[in-house]
């Protein structure tokens, strides 16, 4: 049974080499996620509920961005350097195209940049996160795409009638038993939370509250995928450092949730209303009616 339903990947987890430059499905993926999440993610903060400018949302991201790479790969070598993952010398640590981030480093770097950015030019840093989290769970989903294809996060053996197997000699989750699709969970858990995030967009709620709830819904989720995985350390009580930092996540995310609902909104942040949008669009359509015909 777990034979005819494994899913066999054979594909070379490195497509092709550019001068010395490596490319791999990981690096693809990543770029497309990062490229797809900082759009989103603009997209929404400059709708009228949010406002901020298209040039300020994208600079904003591309900071996000820079600071999440840094994350991802620091939280990487930290948790490995010294152990075989392919970090033996000082170069070895700036190779991300190669593989090797933290997704949890990349989250909490670029959520910590991004903030701090906010803060600095006032903007409406809490509503902007809000319109961020959408772009993170988006890019981390398509990102998840080349972790699945290159194998290089490995899961259990599978006892369930699905799993996943890695007949390339190039790629580092060549087994012959088939392992749980952990990677692939977390996939599913990041569109299931977007779905989420998306409805409770349409409710109204105060700024930072959708922000911080899709960290919460995340490291919840990440806390039970991890029991799954075997590609990070366990330092303390048998938690991985994933599980850690989830649980780190709810400490500080429960209290700021209610935080961000209990705190009366400023009037220049507060998200207009649906009947106020509806206005709003009226009014624009109805200048534009003027600006053709006249008054």
């Amino acid at each position: 049974m777990t034979a005819l339903l494994s899913i066999n990947i054979g594909l070379d987890p490195n497509i092709t080499k550019l001068g010395g430059l490596l490319i791999t499905w990981h690096g693809v993926f990543t770029a497309i996620g990062i490229v797809v999440g900082v759009w989103l993610a603009a997209k929404l903060a400059t709708n009228e509920r949010i406002g901020i400018d298209a040039d300020t949302a994208y600079t904003l991201g591309m900071i996000v961005v820079a600071c999440g790479i840094v994350g991802a790969r620091l939280l990487y070598v930290v948790e490995r350097y010294g152990d075989s993952s392919n970090l033996d010398s000082v170069a070895d640590i700036f190779k991300i195209n190669e593989g090797g981030i933290s997704i949890y480093g990349a989250i909490i770097g670029g959520a910590i940049g991004g903030w701090a950015y906010g803060l600095w030019k006032k903007l409406p840093a809490a509503a902007g996160a809000d319109a961020a989290v959408f772009g993170m769970l988006a890019g981390m989903a398509i990102g998840r795409i080349g972790d699945i294809i290159n194998g290089e996060h490995f899961a259990k053996v599978t006892s369930l009638p699905w799993g996943i197997t890695y007949s390339h000699p190039n790629s580092p989750g060549f087994f012959r038993e088939p392992m749980h699709p952990a990677v692939a969970y977390e996939l599913i858990g990041d569109l299931v939370i977007l779905g989420v995030l998306a409805y409770l967009w349409r409710r109204e709620m105060k700024a930072g509250m959708i922000f911080t709830l899709g960290f919460l819904l995340y490291a919840v989720m990440r806390f039970f995928v991890s029991f799954l995985r075997i590609d990070s350390k366990d330092p303390i009580a048998g938690l991985s450092t994933p599980q850690l930092v989830s649980l780190l996540v709810i400490i500080v995310g429960v209290p700021l949730l209610y935080y961000f609902w209990k705190r009366p909104q400023p009037e220049w942040q507060r998200m207009p209303s649906a009947a106020e949008r509806r206005q709003m669009s009226m009014s624009r359509a109805e200048r534009r009616r003027r600006l053709r015909t006249g008054p």
